[in-house]
């Protein structure tokens, strides 16, 4: 007679499982074999050795493996990072660019110390070997975008933006190496003529015939002599705003990129209150008045680029004014005025003074009276001078006001006519707008 059942083990031998058996599961009394059920619980429990990590903090895509721990020892120093190279300079960019488009066209890169900056300016100085005339030439033809679409010549450039050029035919200019004695002798006419200087600003008495960009013959200007000022840190300092080659007077210069960008914007936003003194033909019959007019440019029959007056709406019309006043005269003949731009088209008093009948004596291109000659004594250079600047620190360190004398041919003629300087300029009481 069997007296064992299925599931029941039979009697024990010892205290340990058979050969090939199991363990019985938690719980089970002794001596018994668990139940299926039983079995496929204690399969699903957790192990004792196994701890679960819970997250109390909820994550953004999180992984489904985590990292292996890192293995004991010293670490493993990180990889170097290449060098940081330097920038090139602007001469060098300069050569890169130029040598690169004779042979086609090339996408330029606007630099953050080219934002903001007006595309024919721009091309002026990447290109100085490039004429007004050729520019402008480019532009009209649309064969210079920016990002892909047709600009004018006149839209201000975004550092990051890419220009097309078209393939240009440039004459490599040669180099003339540097000394220290060419350096040194630059720096000594530069501080000779230096009315104001911090450590943002230098107000300069330009001299009347020193040009203050380079162009087509033109080797001698200012932004060259700039060169010499290069600090240590490479930064060179630079044009804020413009002269003509005859005019003489105050030029401001900025020392840093800051100080650059910050005056840039205070002579677009009209910020900067500016005071001129002419020499004109004739005497106005308003003593103090306001000229508003459009001017344009326009290509004269000799190939030379002048302003005139323009209707508005028309192609390349910009509106330009100007307040004047009469200072003294000259038994009706000869003028001193007082003049104050609120816009800074170029050649704007030159153009605005021939077009109210007056032209500013000496002036090779807007001086438009037949017939009337030179009075004895006066020498026929431009008579137009750059008198004060008034504009806020960039820094906010107050107002900087810098006036300065008459050039050596005006104070000729302001000497021959009687003329004093006069304690009070009425131009003052003009608006700013």
């Amino acid at each position: 007679m069997r007296t064992g059942g299925k599931g029941t083990g039979g009697p024990a031998r010892g205290n340990g499982p058979k050969r090939g058996g199991r363990l019985p599961a938690s719980g089970a009394p002794k001596g018994k074999r668990p139940s299926h059920d039983a079995r496929r619980s204690a399969r699903a429990r957790p192990r004792p050795a196994e701890e679960e990590v819970v997250r109390t903090e909820p994550t953004r895509n999180p992984k489904p493996h985590h990292p292996a721990p890192r293995a004991a020892g010293p670490r493993k120093p990180a990889p170097r990072k290449p060098p940081i190279t330097e920038a090139p300079t602007r001469a060098e960019v300069k050569a890169v660019t130029a040598e690169v488009l004779s042979t086609g066209v090339q996408q330029l890169v606007v630099t953050p110390d080219e934002n903001e900056m007006r595309i024919d300016r721009f091309l002026e100085a990447r290109f100085p070997q490039l004429s007004f005339s050729h520019i402008q030439r480019i532009v009209r033809k649309g064969e210079l975008r920016v990002n892909g679409k047709r600009a004018d010549s006149k839209d201000r450039l975004e550092a990051g933006q890419t220009v097309r050029i078209p393939p240009l035919k440039l004459e490599q200019a040669a180099e003339r190496p540097r000394s220290a004695k060419a350096d040194g002798d630059t720096i000594g006419f530069l501080r000779s003529i230096t009315l104001y200087e911090d450590d943002d600003v230098i107000v300069l008495n330009k001299p009347a015939g020193l040009a203050v960009q380079g162009g087509s013959g033109t080797t001698r200007h200012v932004d060259g002599m700039l060169d010499a000022l290069t600090g240590k840190d490479g930064q060179k300092p630079r044009l804020v705003h413009r002269l003509d080659k005859d005019t003489a007077g105050c030029l401001v210069i900025a020392k840093s990129r800051f100080a650059a960008a910050t005056l840039a914007k205070t002579f677009r936003s009209r910020s900067a209150r500016k005071v001129y003194w002419a020499l004109v033909a004739g005497v106005p019959r308003v003593r103090q008045g306001r000229i508003s007019t459009y001017l344009a440019r326009e290509e004269a029959y000799d190939g030379d680029q002048r302003m005139a007056i323009a209707e508005h709406g028309g192609e390349g019309a910009m509106h330009a004014v100007t307040y004047y006043a009469v200072v003294e005269t000259a038994a009706q003949k000869l003028g001193w005025l007082s003049l104050k731009p609120v816009t800074g088209r170029t050649h704007q008093l030159r153009a605005h003074a021939a077009h109210i009948g007056h032209p500013i004596v000496g002036d090779p291109k807007y001086f438009n009276i037949q017939n009337w000659e030179l009075p004895g004594g006066i020498q026929n250079k431009l008579h137009l001078l750059a008198r004060r600047i008034v504009l806020p620190h960039p820094r906010g360190k107050g107002t900087i006001d810098v006036s300065a004398p008459l050039p050596p041919h005006m104070r000729q003629s302001w000497n021959l006519l009687g003329f004093e300087d006069a304690p009070y300029d009425p131009i003052v009481d003009a608006p700013d707008e």
